[in-house]
């Protein structure tokens, strides 16, 4: 398998929106969990949000996002989103895609988003 490839970083102004894309390779990718991760310059990976497999769409968001940013896929395209608004500075960070759980899953390289004026 490829490992999926993230798009849609870039500089942004406090306040604005960025849509993130993850394109992923493999078969079976609706039946696996996906999600989005950051890490801040001098900072540790943290989770921003995570979306499960199958049926049902469960959805975890960390608090620092809750009511900002949305992650969506789309089966058909074997894509996944990351709709992030109201953007803060706090938000600079390199965002990962990882699709699948523990040992089997795949990550992208990471797509860099700056939240700066």
């Amino acid at each position: 398998q490829m490992q999926p490839v993230e798009s849609g970083g870039g500089l942004v102004q406090p306040g604005g929106s960025l849509r993130l894309s993850c394109v992923a390779s493999g078969s079976s990718f609706s039946s696996k969990r996906v999600g989005w991760y950051r890490q801040a310059r001098g900072k540790q990976r943290e989770m921003v949000a995570v979306l499960s497999g199958g049926s049902g769409a469960v959805t975890a968001y960390a608090d620092s996002v809750k009511g900002r940013f949305t992650i969506s896929r789309d089966n058909a395209k074997n894509t996944v989103y990351l709709q992030m608004n109201s953007l803060k500075p706090e938000d600079t960070a390199v965002y990962y895609c990882s699709v699948g759980v523990f040992a089997s899953a795949q990550w992208g390289q990471g797509t860099q988003v700056t939240v700066s004026s």
